[in-house]
């Protein structure tokens, strides 16, 4: 896994503006609620004014700087794709073409479950699988991808498409638990 620098760690705080752990990590809560869990955007007024009341109303200022965050909350979709080719980067070692497979499905139950549930079915396949051993680029990219464009009850995902083996395999493993008689996967309007 990659390490920040103290120089690049002071540099990114500087300029959000963050100065304590409690800031930090409302910071990065925010941030989660606004890529991750797909939540409404604060505004500039409803987010100064909770914080005024917070500290007796007595001023309106931000807790940190949210310039970037605003950034975020204009493109969603960009800043999500950013942070998770962000997220592969960070955690594949320096010479290396993979993450193992381990790092990769804890990263996609942080980043792609809590938008995505059909991951949940995915990171158990893998090890059922057992013959998969990492993520290269191409199957991380195709993981979002997938999650992106396929239904979760899988009817229009397409067999002879391009995506990876990993894939492949997992939605006739996915289909073959459905034939079984074990419960389908519902279909996004469903939920």
């Amino acid at each position: 896994m990659a390490k920040f620098t103290r120089v690049e760690w002071s540099h990114g705080m500087g300029l959000l503006e963050i100065s304590s752990l409690p800031v930090l990590a409302q910071a990065l809560r925010e941030l989660e609620d606004l890529l991750i869990r797909d939540k409404e955007a604060l505004t500039r007024s409803a987010s100064a004014s909770s914080q005024a009341k917070k500290r007796g109303g007595a001023s309106t200022k931000e807790p940190y700087n949210r310039t970037r965050y605003r950034e975020y909350a204009s493109d969603r979709k960009a800043a999500f794709a950013d942070l998770y080719q962000f997220c592969f980067t960070l955690a594949k070692p320096p010479q290396a073409r993979n993450i193992d497979l381990e790092t990769a499905m804890a990263l996609w139950s942080v980043l792609l479950a809590p938008r995505y549930p059909i991951v949940n079915d995915l990171i158990t396949f893998l090890p059922v699988k057992g013959t998969y051993k990492g993520a290269n680029k191409d199957i991380w990219n195709m993981v979002h991808e997938f999650c992106r464009v396929v239904d979760p009850s899988l009817s229009n995902y397409e067999a002879d498409g391009a995506w990876p083996s990993l894939l492949d395999d997992f939605v006739a493993w996915m289909k073959s638990k459905t034939d079984d008689g074990a419960e389908a996967v519902p279909a996004k309007d469903e939920w």
